[in-house]
């Protein structure tokens, strides 16, 4: 039935994922391996994007699929009630109006365990440091999917840094465009490609072993 699901997400048909999803779940389905299966689905997604094989169009259908699906499985999930083990402020960088990363990492950082604080998308630096300011998280992260984004990452670490904030945090970016070099470029502690990953660094930049 997972391996269903999957197919489903990643050939866009939404209404069948959605309630094969639930069947899943109401069948006393593992609400963990719904969400790794979401995951990975959404990784598929992303690749054929990368590809050209899929459009934007499609890149925001899949993730509207996974936020239904989301919607139901993460009560679940956290009905366990995960103890908190740390907090992120998360935006998109301003520049760049994608929140389906951000989103997803969001997920599965909650999921883990960390209190996430949302700060949108098109993030200008000082919501940013004002973020900082008012929950003093442990980690700041920082999505961004198109080039644009990069220049907007080093000027938020910049920002961070003028305001005297940076050596209390730890910063993690993410998305289709940051590598190692941009990681260097914009001053960060770590990067990440897709979300999994990204909560495993975070873990193991608070000293929580993921």
């Amino acid at each position: 039935m997972l391996e269903e699901i999957l197919k489903n997400i990643v050939e866009m048909e939404e209404e069948e994922a959605v309630k094969k999803a639930k069947e899943y779940l109401d069948g006393g389905g593992d609400p963990q391996k719904l969400l790794e299966v979401c995951r990975d689905a959404m990784g598929e997604v992303g690749s054929r994007f990368e590809k050209g094989e899929y459009f934007l169009s499609e890149l925001i259908l899949g993730g509207e699929i996974f936020r239904q699906i989301m919607e139901f499985t993460l009560p679940k999930l956290q009905s366990g009630s995960v103890k908190k083990i740390g907090k992120i402020v998360l935006g998109t960088v301003k520049e760049d109006v994608h929140n389906i990363g951000k989103d997803i990492f969001k997920v599965f950082a909650e999921a883990s365990g960390f209190e996430v604080i949302d700060i949108g998308i098109d993030t200008p630096e000082e919501k940013f440091v004002e973020a900082v300011k008012e929950h003093k998280p442990d980690i700041v992260g920082m999505s961004c999917l198109i080039t644009a984004g990069v220049t907007s990452m080093k000027k938020t670490v910049d920002k961070l840094k003028e305001a005297g904030l940076r050596d209390s945090i730890k910063i993690i970016i993410g998305g289709g465009r940051v590598d190692e070099s941009v990681k260097e470029f914009a001053g960060a502690d770590a990067w990440a490609d897709d979300a999994a990953k990204g909560v495993r660094l975070c873990k193991q930049l608070i000293g929580v072993e993921g």
